[in-house]
């Protein structure tokens, strides 16, 4: 585990508790899902006046999108979809319907309905997005952090001067939202370019079998074997009369335009390297562009491109400290990942968005659960 970033769960069906409400965000790479799981031996707290409080937990995974029949198999062997719906007032209709976002909760739904019995009820991919990175940034303390000089710098929220801010989230493809407010959301740009860009290309490139082990692979290269840097143009020195200095990137892979090389002549590492560079430059870069477009003077990263890998994080803060001349701060999320899982989650009538700050009553643990309350209608 690099950093604090989160890992994929093992075991994430405690016995002593009761499981409901599983969402999922499935996208066009990967699944993530988000469950909420209750105590079975709940404390005797004061009844509400339209309902009850419950402790649990809030548990994330994910799931390749190619192997989805690993998914179906861990929800059918935890009985995630209908195990504890009949305790603490979850009506037992709800047992066979999932709250799921994402493109994959249209193309998957009949797999789903085959395999499991289970109706994915669909919720708007970028209302998710939004519900789930307003909740996250203002129910968890230590959701958003700066990422300089190696270092990871939480960032306190300020819950009345969180809006306006710009959602960057990078999936297979990136988008660029503008929120506004809780609902108050514009899809104001992205890019095709994201993190299948760098899978598929990875693999063409380094026959690298997996995301993750092409981000290994990054970390060991060197990018300035491939890319033509200022330096390379200019004998050695900056372009200071631009603000460039030497090691600046001038064309992301244009030493292979020069040099007599084929593909196999060149280190899958540091072509991995070049690749991440380039496009984790490119994301900064138009995230900034867009936040200045619109005067908005937060920008939050997310999405499992980042996987909290520290090159990734370094390049997108650089980027966005060069265009903005030190102006603006790339920020992350800890549950980058989850932004739509968990919106899709809050969408559950049942489960109101954690009324006030009293019924969040914990923080991030080292495997990313979330310690919390929920608030159960009568």
């Amino acid at each position: 585990m690099e950093g604090d970033r989160i890992e994929e769960a093992t075991l994430a069906n405690p016995p002593v508790d009761e499981i409901s409400h599983l969402a999922l965000d499935i996208g066009g790479s990967l699944i993530k899902m988000v469950y909420f799981s209750t105590e079975r031996e709940q404390p005797t707290d004061k009844p509400q006046k339209d309902g009850r409080l419950l402790n649990g937990r809030l548990y994330f995974l994910k799931f390749e999108t190619s192997k989805i029949n690993d998914c179906l198999d861990f929800i059918s062997s935890k009985q995630l979809r209908c195990r504890g719906v009949q305790h603490y007032g979850f009506p037992a209709s709800d047992k066979n319907i999932i709250k799921a976002t994402g493109g994959g909760a249209f193309k998957f739904a009949d797999l789903f309905k085959e395999k499991l019995d289970i109706s994915l009820d669909k919720v708007e991919e970028m209302s998710s997005l939004v519900s789930g990175a307003n909740f996250l940034l203002k129910a968890v303390p230590s959701e958003a952090f700066t990422y300089v000089n190696g270092q990871r710098n939480y960032v306190k929220i300020d819950h009345n001067d969180l809006y306006p801010y710009l959602l960057v989230n990078i999936g297979s493809g990136v988008s660029m939202i503008k929120v506004d407010g809780d609902g108050k959301y514009e899809r104001v740009s992205g890019t095709s370019v994201g993190g299948g860009t760098f899978w598929g290309l990875g693999k063409l490139l380094t026959k690298c079998k997996s995301f993750d082990d092409l981000l290994e692979m990054s970390h060991q290269g060197n990018n300035r074997v491939i890319d033509m840097l200022v330096g390379d143009i200019y004998g050695g020195m900056d372009y200071l009369k631009i603000g460039l200095s030497s090691t600046a990137i001038a064309s992301s892979f244009g030493k292979a335009i020069s040099e007599n090389k084929e593909l196999e002549e060149y280190k899958p590492e540091d072509v991995a390297r070049s690749l991440l560079r380039m496009i984790s430059n490119n994301i900064g870069q138009i995230a900034y562009l867009n936040a200045l477009r619109f005067g908005l003077k937060k920008i939050f990263f997310g999405g499992f491109f980042i996987r909290g890998h520290a090159y990734t994080m370094d390049t997108i803060s650089v980027a966005v400290d060069f265009w903005s001349k030190g102006e603006a701060k790339a920020m992350f999320l800890r549950h980058e990942g989850f932004l739509g899982a968990v919106g899709a989650f809050m969408n559950y009538k049942l489960v109101e968005e954690f009324p006030n700050s009293n019924s969040l009553v914990g923080d991030l643990t080292d495997n990313g659960i979330i310690e919390c309350r929920v608030h159960v209608s009568s």
